[in-house]
């Protein structure tokens, strides 16, 4: 369920999908300023940056 909250924030306020899934980061600051230059730079990095961090997330949990 979070998941999906965050990869709809990353599509409406993409920097907000952001800072739930990393915080206070360099990836925030880089999605920031990709979203001032343009709204989709924005929107497909969010969604990028969330989807690798599930990746890790998961490939960390198989290799337990």
């Amino acid at each position: 369920m979070m998941t999906l909250l965050r990869y709809v924030l990353a599509v409406v306020l993409p920097p907000v999908g952001v800072f739930l899934t990393y915080g206070l980061s360099s990836a925030l600051v880089i999605n920031v300023l990709l979203t001032l230059l343009g709204w989709v730079p924005g929107i497909v990095h969010a969604v990028w940056a969330i989807a690798k961090h599930d990746e890790t997330i998961k490939q960390q949990q198989t290799t337990v």
